[in-house]
């Protein structure tokens, strides 16, 4: 017995000196680093492929475009990145002579945008820019045998680096038309950028080639003009373009690192751009396992930027402005952890393991409490000294009809005026209120219209509700009775959701990618809505990829969706129905297909005009089409609730700025005391387990030890 208590002492000292539960290395104990988590894969890196919110999250931090959003201010502002100024557009009429700013929309054939870059920018440092002793690439020529030892970029032990040039934007921005990439904004870019649509024609011929050089092929709308400075020309008058230049689809791309990547064989091991981005940004991708963790770290060549010293009245009293500045990035080392479910991610971050998290419904009533309206973090939460940040985000989540089908479309003429009243019918039959507060803990705007609070459009009170699925009444806007519904139901054909002519019920079917915890509740509350009016739903649950395949297709009846403001301008959301975006047609983003001509020929007028009351004027006549032709299901805007603690500091809300890890800060020191405090791990029921068990084997151990000492007499 007497050998336990050693033991036992050994184990008590060292509890007291780290938590038994910490889910990290313990090298890693007090280094600068942020500790955050995401729960769906990324599953494109390249800059010209990716376009969704997981995905932003990396490629965010790595790729630098020309122009960024000023951090603090708002309403949001562009400012510059690798660029030295925004430039100014510069209006041409068809002949190519230049036009003063005030010219009428009518005379500009093109506008031309000249960038002029910040010189000694340099790239991370990368393989496809090492070199051997007599000048060659290092790594540009991999045989069969060379490639076999290698599986990830770090088995390369040569890299290096060099600085970034216009010419690098150019094959940037070329590799939009790339024949195997299918961007996802080629079709709208190609309505913009002139001779892109030619030049994706012509890259076809050489679509089986490993690697296309694209520095062989001209581009009439982007040109290198010298080292620093290059130009885009784009057709007609479009002032949303800069707001383009801030995001990693205009981000450079060295030739380098594409045909590095482009060799073959690479692609097998998943050596490509789309998993292993390349940039200038702050940080770089050192560790990348989609399935369960992701590492960023600071990039060593990252530019000189500073943070900013002005933003919005109350920033410096939120203590935004204390870093004013400052170099960037603060961080070194940022680590996330894939988390499928809600619980432990909570739970990590309740013991301090992740800095900052979102609030899931589960959790909602333990972190928030309402108290006449207002939202205010609850006892617990103040008392770990937790900060709770709330904005309306500058999105729109929707459920679309595919307008190509033949039930619930519209592209039949002879079908079109029962198939939206079928529409409007189920719009007013699901409940986006009693949705959002079952599922949202009532963190939500119900939507109605494409365009969400806080983008130029916007209308607030009577002057803003969608008439053909609300009342007005008492001051606020209500749902139309089922009733309404059911008569709508009974025009379209369908009386209490039967054929009026077979008798065959309704059925509608939905595509989802929907999985995981709390899926099924969604889709039992859904069936629901569809039963007051007599409808069947059938889900069809897939995964993500057959999902995309089926939207590209058109092979699909209705399906959820949503849109996070790539930036802050109507045009950003009234684009997602532009006949010209139809997604079978053109590949574009109007996954449902929806096309009317008086609103694709306002929608040209209103894209290409400042904001003010004639725009608003349009937008609200484009509004109302879409509200009575109902090709979506108006849902609604989300509110963002986030949680940080308060030892990361610097933390400001943005929906369209995405590269935002760099201004942030992390007290390791003060982070460190509240771990350990929290996470003392409690002793006693395990010495109490032990004493007992000592108790029980003494008696043995004693007779055993007589035994043997009366044997060994």
């Amino acid at each position: 017995m007497r050998s336990v208590f050693p033991w036992l002492l050994l184990l008590l000292l060292n509890a007291c000196g780290s938590a038994w539960n910490d889910p990290y290395p313990a090298a890693d104990r007090g280094r600068n680093i942020l500790y955050s988590a995401f729960t769906d894969r990324p599953k494109h890196l390249d800059p010209v492929q990716s376009y969704s919110e997981d995905e932003i999250t990396f490629t965010g931090q790595i790729y630098e475009p020309p122009l960024q959003y000023h951090y603090l201010k708002r309403p949001y502002a562009l400012t510059a990145a690798t660029a030295e100024a925004v430039p100014q557009p510069r209006y041409l009429d068809a002949q190519g002579r230049a036009l003063a700013a005030s010219a009428d929309v009518a005379q500009i054939a093109f506008t031309d945008y000249v960038i002029t870059l910040q010189p000694g920018i340099r790239y991370q440092p990368h393989p496809a820019f090492a070199r051997t002793a007599n000048g060659d690439y290092a790594y540009h020529a991999l045989s069969p045998g060379q490639l076999a030892g290698l599986g990830t970029l770090g088995d390369f032990s040569q890299r290096d680096t060099r600085e970034l040039t216009a010419e690098d934007y150019v094959y940037g921005l070329k590799r939009l038309a790339h024949p195997r990439l299918h961007s996802p904004i080629f079709g709208l870019m190609e309505e913009y950028v002139v001779g892109l649509g030619d030049f994706a024609k012509r890259l076809k011929a050489e679509q089986d080639q490993p690697w296309i050089d694209l520095r062989r092929h001209k581009l009439e709308g982007a040109e290198a003009i010298d080292r620093y400075r290059y130009r885009i020309r784009i057709k007609g008058k479009y002032p949303q373009f800069l707001y383009w230049l801030a995001m990693p689809f205009f981000a450079p791309m060295p030739w380098e690192a594409d045909k590095f990547h482009s060799q073959p064989g690479m692609a097998q091991k998943n050596l490509t751009l789309d998993w292993y981005p390349i940039g200038t940004g702050p940080y770089m991708l050192t560790e990348n396992d989609p399935n369960a963790r992701m590492v960023l770290e600071r990039n060593p060549n990252f530019r000189h930027e500073t943070y900013p010293c002005e933003g919005e009245p109350e920033d410096a009293n939120e203590g935004l402005l204390k870093d004013c500045g400052q170099p960037l990035p603060f961080i070194d080392k940022v680590v996330f952890t894939r988390e499928k479910e809600q619980i432990p991610y909570w739970n990590k971050f309740l013991q301090g393991y992740y800095d900052a998290s979102g609030i899931s419904s589960d959790a909602f009533d333990q972190a928030v409490q309402v108290n006449a309206g207002e939202i205010t973090l609850s006892d617990d939460m103040r008392t770990q000294g937790i900060v709770l940040t709330t904005s309306v985000a500058t999105s729109s989540m929707y459920m679309g009809f595919n307008w190509l089908d033949p039930l619930v479309g519209g592209a039949d003429p002879a079908t079109a005026e029962k198939a939206r009243k079928l529409r409007q019918a189920i719009s007013i039959a699901i409940d986006q209120e009693e949705f959002i507060s079952i599922f949202q803990n009532g963190r939500g705007v119900a939507a109605q219209g494409p365009i969400p609070p806080g983008i130029f459009g916007y209308r607030e009170g009577a002057a803003g509700i969608n008439r053909h699925m609300y009342d007005w009444s008492d001051g606020q806007a209500r749902r139309k009775p089922i009733a309404e519904a059911r008569r709508l139901l009974a025009e379209a054909g369908w009386p209490n959701g039967r054929d009026a002519k077979s008798g065959e019920p309704l059925v509608i079917n939905l595509d989802t990618t929907a999985t995981g915890v709390g899926a099924k509740a969604r889709i039992d509350w859904l069936n629901k809505q569809f039963a007051k009016i007599d409808t069947q739903l059938v889900v069809r649950s897939t995964d993500y990829n057959r999902f995309q395949e089926k939207i590209r297709k058109g092979a699909v009846q209705l399906f959820y969706f949503g849109w996070n403001a790539d930036y802050p301008d109507p045009e950003n959301f009234m684009f997602l129905l532009h006949g010209k975006q139809g997604k079978v047609k053109h590949q574009g983003e109007n996954a449902a297909n929806y096309e009317n001509p008086e609103y694709d020929k306002l929608f040209e007028r209103m894209k290409a005009m400042e904001s003010g009351p004639e725009r608003q004027q349009l937008i609200d006549r484009m509004t109302e089409i879409l509200r009575e032709d109902a090709p979506w299901i108006w849902g609604f805007h989300p509110k963002d609730y986030t949680l940080r603690h308060a030892w990361l500091t610097n933390r400001k809300p943005s929906k369209v700025g995405h590269n935002t890890l760099k201004y942030q800060r992390v007290e390791t020191a003060a982070r460190a005391q509240r771990r350990a405090e929290w996470n003392r791990p409690v002793l006693w029921p395990l010495l109490v387990v032990l004493l007992v068990l000592g108790a029980a084997i003494w008696p043995a151990w004693s007779g055993y030890r007589r035994r043997e000492t009366a044997t060994a007499r």
